[in-house]
């Protein structure tokens, strides 16, 4: 019950990621250079295109037993092929030191490293058969990974699976990481990696202007297929938006649910001072030029200064080992100068 309560709170966010994939929004699964300059936007520094291992390459140290998100007890005995079903887990691991061990990937790991991998997952649409065509060991999957039949598939054919909580924020970075590093049999490599982006995030807050706090909505946009939402509560991007010292609009104009259609009345109640998008939807719509056209962005603070923050799609909302980077391009891009300092 519990994976169907989670994968019922992802729903949207699914449907969504497979509208991307469908309907023409090239280019989703190559390496993108994160956020980028366009007509009314901070030149900010970009999100880098590539995971920093850490110096000293961890040595695994197998087998384990440890407990997957699901309830279920999960034992590792050996992780040289591994399947990362999401582009924040493949992250991790590759960020840990051991992505020689990932044998693919899904369309959402678009760094440089991992670019040349398979791609066997497209907007939480897992191939059971492509995957278990790759002989793996472990597969790391999301609260929100599905469908269910093809996970049960892949766990049906002995293959241990790990599912780690969907990231919701930025007090998941850690947790994520741990729960990654534990199963790979490298806990201690899991803690310095904690430590670091942990770090690394404090110190981007500790640079965030100390002016009054901007009012951000973060809107979801699919222009080839007229999808256009306003984050709410749940979308995942208020904890972002709150370190960059800032108000999630949505949120704050009452919009409980992760998304809810974008309409003038609800852009005039959450009256942003500036629009939060991925970089990807930006350019669907047709840049910021297409942006302010959408009905009631031209009439809000965000729209009339044409501030707009922009941060590639693989991520946005990670909430992983770049997540510094994330929240260092938006704070540049939401105050100007285009670096956080």
């Amino acid at each position: 019950m519990r994976r169907l309560r989670n994968r019922l709170a992802g729903a949207l966010l699914s449907v969504l990621a497979l509208t991307l994939t469908a309907t023409g929004c090239q280019g989703s699964d190559e390496p993108s250079s994160g956020a980028r300059a366009d007509s009314g936007t901070a030149s900010a520094r970009p999100v880098a295109n590539r995971v920093e291992p850490l110096a000293k390459r961890p040595v695994p140290d197998l087998p384990v037993t440890v407990r997957s998100a699901d309830g279920e007890q999960v034992e590792v005995e050996q992780a040289e092929r591994v399947v990362p079903l999401s582009g924040s887990l493949s992250e991790i691991v590759f960020t840990l030191g051991l992505g020689d061990r990932v044998v693919a990937r899904d369309v959402t790991a678009t760094f440089e490293q991992a670019a040349k991998l398979p791609v066997v997952t497209r907007g939480h649409d897992v191939s059971a058969e492509s995957v278990l065509s790759l002989k793996p060991d472990l597969v790391i999957a999301e609260t929100t990974t599905g469908p269910e039949e093809a996970v049960d598939q892949i766990r049906a054919a002995g293959v241990p699976v790990l599912f780690v909580e969907a990231a919701r924020g930025l007090d998941d970075v850690g947790t994520r990481i741990r729960a990654v590093a534990g199963a790979l049999g490298v806990p201690a490599a899991g803690e310095e990696l904690t430590r670091r982006s942990e770090q690394r995030i404090a110190a981007v807050r500790a640079d965030v202007p100390r002016q009054e706090r901007p009012r951000v909505a973060f809107l979801y946009l699919r222009g080839s297929a007229s999808v256009y939402l306003i984050g709410g509560e749940d979308s995942g991007a208020g904890s972002l938006i709150e370190a960059a010292g800032a108000v999630d609009a949505g949120a704050a104009s009452g919009l409980e649910k992760d998304f809810t259609a974008l309409t003038s009345e609800a852009l005039v109640k959450a009256a942003p001072d500036a629009i939060l998008v991925m970089s990807k939807g930006l350019e669907s719509v047709g840049g910021v030029d297409g942006l302010v056209k959408i009905p009631g962005v031209a009439q809000t603070p965000a729209g009339l200064d044409r501030r707009i923050v922009s941060v590639d799609d693989g991520v946005l909302l990670n909430y992983g080992p770049r997540t510094d980077q994330v929240l260092k391009s938006v704070v540049a891009q939401l105050y100007g100068g285009g670096d956080a300092r």
